[in-house]
């Protein structure tokens, strides 16, 4: 289907949502009951998304937010909120419908906020051309929006150029674990519906990277739906901007403390857990982004860690039966590559069979947050189904 057709489609759409009502099938996250003390209900009738990236502590007072695809504006109410009355949100929206009613409704909110006027501004314009400055924004919010975009690699590229240095995003999408067969892509109502468009997460991510972004990490995510055996899941993952820094040498030792016995850098770099590396000032920048940071020991001096250090994390299977249960484990970031300590290699984006003694490691509140795990068998699976022992080296 081409570009221009899908545009059409999904502007329609979203349109007839505002005079209709029609509920779009996208997970949310919304606390509707806070939001109704200062958003009118209007904007809460026609909120569409799949996670909450405005509502994770993601915004910051005083800074400057952009919401791509700002519908009828609960994503930058809620914004404005958090920025407070220092702080400026900027609504991109494609659809006159949805820009009029935000529009319309933000007197009501910076009003209700006791604001002195309010400091959203919503304008027009595609993701993929957004009419915004070059390095001026500190925070890029989107909420089940990209994946209607045809050209994902384009608004990628936009979100880059926009971000100052040391910016970052926090957007919630749908994704999918295998490619969307062509039939799904020339369904327009499936497009409208946040699955036609659906990347891999692997791709998705890797087109978040080819932009320029790094330390890209998943804060959120949530099963969704299953069609003709392709698992469409909610994803909310964060990336930086990352300020230009010389390629020399810091003074910083970084030692991977673990669960993880080995892992590599988007960077390309590998750390053997408990061996300390010198970090150039590059990579230290990196590994001290969020997601990576609570898997290291970074110190002034290099520090080897041992089994008996109180920081080493390593997590193993218990010693008894497992069986297959239809589990697939995703690596979502920040890592490439990462090993566990039962011999798994996982990659990040590419989903990885797993039987039920790793599922119940990846659970473990240390590996957990790396990870989205899905069910993949289609009806019930008895627990004798590819029982195996613990020396056989099944899993």
């Amino acid at each position: 289907m081409e570009d221009n057709v899908v545009t059409k489609a999904v502007n329609e759409r979203y349109a007839r949502a505002v005079t209709t009502g029609e509920e779009m099938c996208c997970p949310t996250g919304y606390n509707h009951e806070d939001l109704r003390t200062f958003i009118p209900e209007p904007v809460l009738k026609v909120s569409y998304g799949c996670g909450t990236p405005v509502g994770l502590t993601t915004v910051q007072p005083g800074e400057t937010v952009l919401d791509i695809g700002s519908g009828g504006g609960i994503d930058c109410f809620e914004a404005s909120r958090r920025v407070g009355p220092n702080g400026k949100v900027i609504g991109i929206d494609m659809t006159d419908e949805m820009l009029a009613l935000a529009r319309t409704h933000a007197p009501t909110v910076a009003a209700n906020l006791r604001y002195p006027q309010s400091n959203v501004e919503f304008k027009k314009g595609h993701a993929e051309a957004m009419p915004v400055d070059n390095d001026t924004i500190d925070l890029i919010v989107s909420n089940c929006v990209i994946n209607l975009a045809p050209d994902k690699s384009k608004v990628f590229e936009e979100m880059f150029r926009i971000l100052r240095p040391g910016g970052r995003f926090t957007i919630s999408d749908i994704v999918a674990d295998q490619p969307i067969p062509r039939y799904l892509l020339d369904d327009k109502e499936k497009w409208g519906d946040c699955l036609s468009g659906a990347l891999q997460i692997r791709e998705y991510a890797n087109g978040l990277r080819d932009a320029g972004f790094l330390g890209i990490h998943q804060i959120g995510f949530i099963p969704w739906r299953v069609i003709d055996g392709i698992h469409f899941l909610s994803l909310t993952f964060t990336g930086y901007k990352l300020a230009e820094t010389p390629a020399t040498d810091s003074s910083t030792f970084a030692t991977l403390a673990g669960p993880f016995s080995q892992v590599t850098d988007e960077r390309g770099r590998t750390y053997v857990r408990g061996t300390p590396e010198l970090l150039d000032a590059r990579t230290s920048t990196l590994l001290h982004t969020p997601g990576y940071q609570p898997y290291f020991l970074f110190s002034d001096t290099p520090i080897g860690l041992t089994p008996s250090h109180p920081r080493w994390q390593a997590i193993m299977p218990e010693e008894a039966p497992c069986a297959w249960k239809g589990h697939f484990a995703v690596l979502t970031g920040p890592f490439m590559e990462a090993h566990d300590d039962d011999a798994h290699s996982f990659h990040m984006g590419t989903p990885l069979e797993i039987c039920s003694k790793t599922l119940k490691v990846l659970q473990h509140e240390h590996y957990q947050p790396a990870f989205a795990i899905m069910n993949r068998s289609g009806e019930t699976v008895s627990a004798e189904t590819g029982e195996c022992q613990p020396t056989s080296g099944c899993c």
